[in-house]
């Protein structure tokens, strides 16, 4: 039989996501993306509309586990579950939820979110650390191409950084879980060529910087891909390298692209290993922002309310302490800098401190208006939650990453032990969900900001960001298993 589609796109504003989007494909089937891509959206922003008050495990979906090659000489492991940063996307069809998962057993899986139960998966060929994200087709000529999933991947099991091909970067169909493109991301300076950024669509191209670090801005589509070498690929329309020469003498190898990009304005910006902060001018098709501050930046930049960025500051490569910095783009890099939160210093496989994961923020479901909320978990075993747009003046300055200013810190609201983390802690109205090494911990606070401790259950090491709908909390462990978390009665 012949399958006619009528197909309507349209624009929803809500309070949950500035771009939600509700696809209706012919009369039976509609779609709403809730979150198409890491932390949300394109201002990384967005981690649900509601956080329940309970932690209990409703259902649990086995992972399973995967070996990946680290190297020639230090052989390959076995990783379990998910990790980082593998917060899963939620798409409802018809009011029904299902999850997309990457995993370490190297399988993208689509999951129903109501009971856990497998629809379907697709193999990579290694383990899958980072989150996908789903461009949502205008035009599609079926449903294959109606939603496609882009998820990148490590390299490939067996292979190294000089093999020929590593397509560490998909284009995988949402409906029925097939292959519809791979992109071989080639060898560089960088010691990595795997894939762990979520990608930003604005209309019909996607941009990501690659962990080759290479910048790149590709079509998506069915119907823009390239067929060659018994493959199909999709078309890439421009490629930047984000290091350069002084770059490699710092960092050597590790020259790696790890974070997803925001837009704001009329930039995007990606964070880079190399410590830089790049602002990609969409007119002119150039990078012409550079802010640098010599760390090794994995977490993302977050656009706040104020159109400012949220930095995540590793200890790496810096004589100062890591910690988080806010960013004004609206000033040259040199004066771009509004405030410094420093955290501890700490030795930890193989970090030495700051921040890995990135921040969150408090802006598409602030309930106590004007009080614009940050959090971020670090390496020294805290959650810091501070006031984003209020500088502490009483206390001074303190030393920035490198030693050579000094600035004002953020207004600190609490500060919590919840052991080390490289997860993105969320924040929905007037409750927090911080993840790490010692589970999972949920808070309440009210106008005052006296802060308390719901709930708290141990899932083994979280590496992942969670996401949450409708009080129910959906994330990965290293222990194996994807858990939906909520009241159970």
């Amino acid at each position: 039989m012949k399958l006619v589609l009528v197909v309507f796109i349209f624009l929803v504003q809500t309070l949950h996501s500035q771009n939600s989007t509700i696809t209706s494909l012919d009369s039976s089937n509609i779609l709403e993306v809730v979150n198409s891509t890491f932390l949300g959206n394109e201002k990384r922003n967005y981690y649900g509309n509601s956080l329940p008050d309970k932690l209990d495990v409703i259902w649990k979906h086995n992972l399973g586990g995967g070996k990946t090659t680290i190297s020639r000489r230090s052989g390959e492991k076995m990783w379990f579950g998910s990790g980082w940063t593998g917060q899963p996307l939620l798409v409802l069809e018809n009011n029904h939820p299902y999850v997309i998962q990457g995993t370490y057993s190297h399988k993208l899986k689509k999951i129903d979110a109501e009971n856990g139960k497998l629809v379907w998966d697709y193999d990579f060929g290694d383990v899958i650390k980072g989150s996908g994200s789903i461009w949502i087709n205008p035009s599609p000529d079926s449903l294959a191409d109606a939603l496609v999933i882009t998820q990148g991947s490590r390299l490939g099991y067996g292979k190294y950084l000089d093999n020929p091909l590593v397509h560490s970067f998909r284009g995988i169909s949402y409906f029925s879980g097939k292959e519809l493109w791979r992109h071989n991301c080639r060898q560089t300076a960088s010691y990595s060529r795997d894939v762990d950024g979520s990608a930003l669509f604005i209309n019909d191209t996607g941009y990501l910087a690659f962990e080759n670090s290479y910048f790149t801005a590709f079509d998506p589509s069915v119907k823009g891909r390239i067929e060659a070498d018994m493959i199909y690929k999709p078309q890439i329309y421009q490629q930047i390298l984000l290091y350069n020469d002084s770059d490699r003498v710092r960092h050597r190898g590790n020259l790696v692209s790890e974070s997803s990009p925001c837009l704001l304005g009329g930039r995007i910006y990606t964070a880079s290993g190399t410590g830089h902060v790049y602002g990609y001018n969409l007119k002119k098709k150039v990078i012409d922002w550079d802010f640098f501050v010599g760390s090794d930046i994995d977490g993302s930049a977050i656009v706040t309310r104020d159109s400012c960025l949220l930095i995540s500051v590793e200890k790496q490569y810096i004589d100062g302490q890591g910690g988080v910095l806010k960013l004004n783009p609206r000033y040259e890099p040199k004066n771009a800098v509004e405030w410094y939160l420093p955290t501890g210093n700490v030795d930890f496989a193989g970090w030495e401190g700051g921040v890995i994961g990135s921040c969150s923020v408090n802006d598409q479901t602030n309930v106590f208006l004007g009080r614009k909320i940050g959090v971020v978990s670090a390496l020294d075993n805290y959650m810091y939650v501070f006031e984003y747009d209020n500088i502490n003046v009483d206390s001074g300055k303190v030393d920035g990453p490198n030693l050579e200013h000094k600035y004002y810190q953020p207004k600190l609201l609490f500060k919590y032990n919840i052991h080390k983390s490289i997860s993105t802690p969320i924040i929905i109205g007037n409750r927090i969900l911080a993840c790490g090494y010692g589970g999972c911990y949920l808070f309440e606070f009210d106008y005052d900001m006296n802060f308390k401790l719901l709930d708290h259950i141990a899932l083994g090491e979280v590496e992942s960001t969670p996401f949450s709908y409708y009080g129910k909390v959906y994330i990965g462990s290293r222990n194996g298993f994807l858990y939906c978390l909520g009241r159970k009665d």
